[in-house]
Parts: C-alpha cells; structure tokens; sequence
C-alpha cells in the first residue's frame, strides 16, 4: 500500500505529532530569519557601497554626515556618524577653551576617545548584524536530536503493539517504524538548511566586521592629518 508522508505524519501517535510540531516551528522561524537577513545583508552590502562613494566624494566632514544619514543600513555610515559626533563635541570643547594651545597629550586624548566611539558602534552593527543568528545555531544542533527522540518513541510504541498484538510480521511492524522514522528525517530536513545558512551568515558577519575596521582606519588617519594638525 502506497502511503504519504503526510499519511504516515496523521497516522503517527501523539507524541511523535508534537515533535513534528516542534520541528516545524523550528523550520518556520529559521526560514524567516534566513529570508530576513538575506534582505538585510543585500540591503546593507548596497548602502554601504553607496555611502562610501559619496563619503570619498565629499570635500567636508559636515557634507559626509548629511550623506550619511541617507544610508540607514550602512554599518560604515552608522560607525562614522558616530565619530563625527564626538569630533563635534570636541570642536564645542576646543572653542570652549578660547586660543588656548593643545598639546600632543591632548591631541592624543581626543583621538582615543574618537576611536572609542567608533568602537562601540561598531561593536553595535556586529551585534545587530548578528542578530537571531544564534537561533539558527540552536536550530541546526538541537532539530536532529528533537527529531531522533520523535522516533526513538515511535519504535518504543511499535515494540508496544506487537507485544499487545502478539505478531512480529513485516506488516505490523513496517507501518509504526516508518512513521517514527520520519521524525528523524523531518528533524535533518530542518537542521541542514540552518546549518548551512548559518556559517554563511556568520562568514558574511566577519566580511562586514573587517569592512568597517578599514573603514575605521582610513577616517582615523584622515582626521589625524585633516584635522588635528590644525593650529
């Protein structure tokens, strides 16, 4: 007799019907955040190309900004917005102080505290980009498990029937096995995908992590020759 999978998931008992339902939140929520960050990290790839052509292209810091603010999905434009607003702080700092001279401890100060607040913010697009990855992960390691549970207790109850059936044959034992073993390959069926997109992601996380590390290198050099040496 030709059963389908479907067939063989409504037949099974109780317990392997909620493992399936487990593994298919599972699948659920991985596939969103699959699709959900593959829009994210195309979106982002796009802006930040955008912004780091206009950013070249500006003669001033204060022109950069206003591009900046047009590349919401930037990690660069976030990390350089960010440098900007301590820069800006301390221009008010400086004519606060009137013509009083800086010297090289001050200058050196005041570029620390510029690349601190780049740090932070680039620690915050790492993290936002990282965002639900960890899901993927748990999805990837536990679905198998989930999955193999469902049919260890499929096989458990299969044994149960025959001892109540008092038969052995290929045609009592076939149709619960069958549908324990699903649960397995459901529980594969969810993981692989996860774990797939997850190392990719994760790979795409550390492109874009040095991407803004460059980016943070050349601002920094540019402000120490630009704007520092002012005198």
């Amino acid at each position: 007799m030709n059963i389908s999978i479907v067939d063989m998931m409504m037949n099974a008992g109780l317990m392997v019907k909620a493992v399936m339902f487990v593994l298919f939140a599972f699948s659920v929520a991985s596939w969103s955040i699959i699709i959900m960050k593959l829009l994210l990290f195309k979106r982002s790839k796009r802006n930040s190309a955008e912004f780091l052509d206009r950013f070249w292209e500006s003669k001033t810091l204060s022109e950069a900004y206003s591009a900046a603010r047009d590349f919401t999905l930037s990690p660069e434009a976030a990390v350089f917005v960010s440098g900007f607003h301590e820069l800006k702080k301390i221009s008010a700092a400086r004519e606060g102080h009137g013509s009083e001279k800086e010297t090289l401890e001050m200058q050196l100060a005041t570029m620390d505290n510029v690349k601190r607040a780049m740090r932070k913010a680039q620690v915050m697009e790492v993290n936002r980009l990282n965002r639900w990855l960890p899901l993927l992960a748990t999805t990837g390691s536990a679905t198998p498990f989930i999955g193999l549970f469902g049919t260890v207790w499929g096989i458990m109850t299969s044994f149960h029937d025959i001892g109540l059936r008092g038969s052995a044959s290929l045609a009592v034992v076939a149709p619960g096995i069958s549908e324990a073993l699903v649960a397995t390959a459901a529980g594969l069926a969810v993981a692989i995908p996860a774990v797939i997109f997850y190392n990719f992601y994760s790979n795409r996380v550390i492109e874009f992590d040095s991407n803004i590390e460059h980016f943070t290198a050349d601002f920094i050099n540019l402000v120490e020759r630009d704007f520092l040496t002012r005198a």
